[in-house]
């Protein structure tokens, strides 16, 4: 194939299609219309001899020939290096730059790290700047932190990606949660006690019913009852504020719910909770990314 006489054009929509498996979603993600990339990719058909993508028995999306499986991740690799190539390396000055900076990272890291960074960036009449936060899929985080389409993470170390550079941000202390007036009243809770209590917990899957403090209770040989399972932790201090059940949690997050919640102290201890900032090394060098790294290690340090 003499690759002269083809677009770059096409070979970037034909990496998304690789991709998505779905050509709707490859148009979505490329901005043309399926009739537009539907006619591209009869054009990759000639140019490759090969369909490249069949249509799934199931009806749904499509699948890659062998041939389309074989080009996935070469091409993946040499479109970026050609991105690198030709993204020429720029002073970085954050109170002139328009760039917008993605953060990864769940709820209570939002709302930790994101409001410092959010309230230090205004303050500093860094207005160009944007600032983007959304949920983290573990099963596509390598990728997008290669790609830069998240370009930090904030998670524990336990789950930063194999080989990817990460900085500690702080350490957390958990505290078992309830509401004001509780008729247990304020004393800390004995093992047994705790063991006895009515539980909430934070899933980040969704779903789940056990966590790290079920395997410290299991080697005293103690069960919890866990009766509720949310996704994010702002759905916690409303559950809390309306019934008897506890919950444990950061004491960070809880320190924002003073007034509505008590916070006590644990009849065990847990091991230390690191949040960790985590990204590509192909930005290391990035002036940019070096000072949103910066930023949040200030706010951290708040």
């Amino acid at each position: 194939m003499d690759i002269k006489g083809h677009d770059l054009p096409l070979l970037v929509s034909l990496r998304a299609m690789l991709d998505e498996k779905n050509i709707t979603r490859a148009a979505s993600r490329l901005g043309i219309s399926q009739p537009a990339l539907s006619a591209q990719l009869a054009r990759l058909r000639d140019v490759f001899g090969d369909p490249l993508l069949t249509p799934a028995a199931s009806g749904k999306g499509m699948v890659l020939t062998p041939r389309g499986t074989e080009l996935k991740e070469p091409l993946r690799q040499a479109l970026q290096h050609l991105e690198d190539v030709v993204s020429k390396p720029s002073a970085f000055d954050p109170k002139h730059s328009a760039r917008t900076f993605t953060v990864g990272a769940n709820d209570n890291a939002t709302a930790i790290m994101g409001s410092r960074l959010v309230a230090l960036t205004r303050h500093r009449g860094l207005s160009g700047i944007r600032l983007a936060f959304r949920s983290i899929d573990f099963t596509k985080l390598n990728d997008q932190l290669e790609s830069g389409e998240i370009d930090v993470a904030l998670v524990s170390k336990n789950v930063v990606p194999n080989n990817m550079p990460s900085q500690p941000l702080f350490e957390e202390n958990f505290m078992m949660a309830q509401r004001k007036n509780h008729p247990r009243g304020l004393r800390p809770p004995s093992l047994n006690e705790y063991a006895r209590l009515e539980h909430v917990i934070v899933s980040g899957d969704g779903g789940g019913f056990r966590g790290f403090i079920d395997d410290i209770l299991a080697a005293s040989g103690k069960r919890r009852h866990v009766a509720v399972s949310v996704q994010h932790y702002s759905v916690v201090p409303l559950l809390l504020q309306s019934t008897d059940l506890v919950c444990t949690l950061p004491q960070r997050f809880l320190s924002r719910y003073s007034n509505a919640l008590r916070s006590l102290r644990l009849p065990f201890d847990t091991r230390p909770f690191t949040l960790h900032a985590t990204w590509h090394a192909r930005f290391n060098n990035d002036q940019g990314h070096q000072w949103l790294r910066q930023q949040l290690k200030e706010c951290a340090a708040d």
